[in-house]
């Protein structure tokens, strides 16, 4: 396995945001007049896309921007935090010279009020508004090789749903199943399965230069 790079998935890998992301997208839809809507219904929505398209789903409308930001205004100020081992591991890839790279179905403007309420620091984030197509569809690896200046077989891309993991597949990426987080099956295929964060380091340790 040699591997350039890792890049992270982020709601359910790096940070535990179970029920502040759907609770969020609850208190939007009821702000905005829609339909009664349970947590249940915003997960089993994720895989439409951005945030934008989870709420005009939800609500059962298309919305106006101002609306959009409903969302945005509810997901502000949220309590999350990044799962143990999380904030030791992002610093061990920093101290060896590498960026810290997200891919997420959240839009960016999401990724940020997120990343930032868990405390954590991304130097590269593509969320779903920079993609054509959202997970599993390969479009954030390739977007990933682009910015790294490398190509999607030397990618590692860590998540915990089975979205994840088909993506990196689809873009010929390895595939690491976060088993720490809340959308784990451990019946999806994974390239490696790790218990925790930390487990990481020593496949990016063992890639040694001209590899």
């Amino acid at each position: 396995m040699v591997i350039d790079h890792a890049v992270w998935d982020m709601d359910g890998t790096l940070i535990d945001s179970a029920r502040a992301v759907p609770e969020a997208f609850v208190r939007a839809v009821g702000v905005l007049n829609g339909p009664t809507v349970n947590i249940d219904d915003v997960i089993a929505a994720y895989w439409r896309g951005t945030p934008e398209v989870i709420l005009a789903h939800l609500v059962g409308r298309e919305l106006r921007l101002s609306e959009h930001d409903t969302y945005y205004r509810e997901l502000d100020g949220v309590q999350v935090n990044a799962y143990p081992g999380v904030l030791a591991t992002l610093g061990a890839l920093r101290t060896g010279g590498l960026p810290i790279v997200v891919f997420t179905g959240a839009s960016t403007r999401a990724a940020r009020i997120l990343l930032g309420a868990a405390g954590l620091e991304a130097d590269i984030i593509i969320g779903g508004d920079r993609v054509e197509n959202p997970k599993p569809a390969p479009d954030g690896m390739r977007l990933a090789a682009k910015l790294l200046d490398t190509t999607p077989e030397r990618l590692l891309l860590i998540g915990d749903s089975p979205l994840d993991l088909r993506a990196a597949k689809a873009a010929g990426s390895f595939s690491a199943a976060a088993a720490w987080g809340h959308m784990h099956d451990p019946a999806e295929p994974a390239d490696v399965t790790l218990p925790t964060p930390e487990d990481l380091l020593p496949l990016l340790r063992a890639v040694t230069p001209g590899d």
